[in-house]
């Protein structure tokens, strides 16, 4: 069933609750667009979606909202359910699940059988011109994957990233193999460690870098884990959404990819330094090799061990999205500022307790 105010949709939205898809679906509507979002429970949680955009000000009049679930093979959108989409034109999937802890078989129904679902529910779409889909900045660090990846070998990722992060790289093989099977014209994004709106601050997701800052808040982080070198960047959730926006307006071909992170991010050590003398706490007085970290056990180091992973001094190649960025008119907020208004954000939310 559809939820409508504004007619037949030119965009659609793919995981729009969650704290990329939101921000995207309100770029996307504030440059005129008519907006669908496809979420489980479309009446209730779009009209959460919808009370969310008015507080920010977004007219919600062109937005559509559909029930859908990725994790089925048609999306619960055959049929008639799916005729309100028959004129959409770009395809955004930021729908992923993003815990750590989780199980393989949880983990791989979003991030893997999911996504891939995308693809072949879009290359179904009559005028579809892009899908952008949402991987994330670390996938090339296992080298490239093909899909399938032989048993044995998706194995040891599992058991050496933890079940989100070798989601998300098998995810990556498996959307770029089937978007080319099937003929889906394809960019993938791979953003950084995504952090608040550059001028609010405003979050809404609270673990893996934004866990760090709740434990120097409270005192918890006497240690790092990493070198001197180790680099975490990150970019704003404001900035990531005006670059997926633009994706359909400048990528052509049958796949791109893009890396999509603030180079001018300091290395994790100086970053947690400059919020530590912003909160006016003490900062880490020391910084382990990620090795020791792994060998100590957890209730010692409080450390999530699937975090280690991104712990890395890796630089990554950004040309293709900063020459997008310029093409379109975009640049980073200055970063430093940014990571304080976050921390201030995430503090006044109470790292969303």
């Amino acid at each position: 069933m559809a939820f409508n105010e504004g007619g037949s949709a030119d965009a659609l939205v793919f995981g729009a609750t969650g704290f990329i898809g939101r921000w995207l679906a309100a770029e996307l509507l504030g440059r005129g667009r008519t907006v669908a979002v496809a979420v489980r429970d479309g009446a209730e949680r779009g009209g959460e979606l919808r009370e969310w955009l008015r507080e920010r000000g977004v007219d919600d009049r062109r937005l559509l909202v559909v029930d859908a679930d990725i994790t089925r093979p048609d999306l619960g959108l055959a049929g008639e359910r799916g005729e309100p989409l028959e004129s959409v034109r770009d395809v955004f999937n930021a729908a992923a699940l993003f815990r750590f802890g989780l199980e393989r078989d949880e983990a791989r129904r979003a991030n893997v059988d999911g996504a891939v679902n995308v693809v072949r529910w879009a290359a179904e779409r009559p005028r579809l011109q892009r899908l952008v889909h949402v991987s994330g900045y670390r996938v090339a660090s296992a080298g490239v994957l093909t899909h399938p990846v032989p048993a044995r070998e998706l194995d040891a990722l599992y058991r050496r990233l933890g079940a989100y992060e070798a989601s998300k790289l098998e995810g990556d093989a498996a959307v770029r193999a089937v978007a080319d099977e099937v003929g889906v014209p394809l960019t993938a994004v791979h953003p950084a460690t995504v952090i608040g709106h550059s001028a609010t601050g405003e979050a809404g997701q609270y673990i893996g870098l934004a866990g760090t800052v709740r434990d120097l808040h409270a005192g918890r982080l006497p240690a790092l884990a990493g070198s001197r070198r180790t680099f975490v960047p990150v970019v704003t959730v404001d900035h990531l959404a005006r670059f997926m926006a633009a994706v359909p307006e400048h990528d052509a071909g049958p796949y791109r990819a893009h890396w999509i992170l603030d180079d001018a991010t300091p290395n994790l050590p100086e970053l947690v330094g400059l919020l530590a003398r912003h909160l006016g706490v003490r900062p880490p007085r020391v910084v382990l090799p990620v090795g020791l970290v792994r060998r100590l056990p957890r209730a010692l180091t409080g450390v999530e061990p699937e975090t280690l992973s991104f712990l890395s001094e890796e630089r990554y190649d950004t040309s293709s999205a900063d020459a997008l960025a310029r093409e379109a008119g975009l640049s980073h907020p200055p970063v430093e500022e940014a990571l304080r208004r976050w921390a201030d954000r995430l503090v006044a939310d109470r790292f969303g307790a």
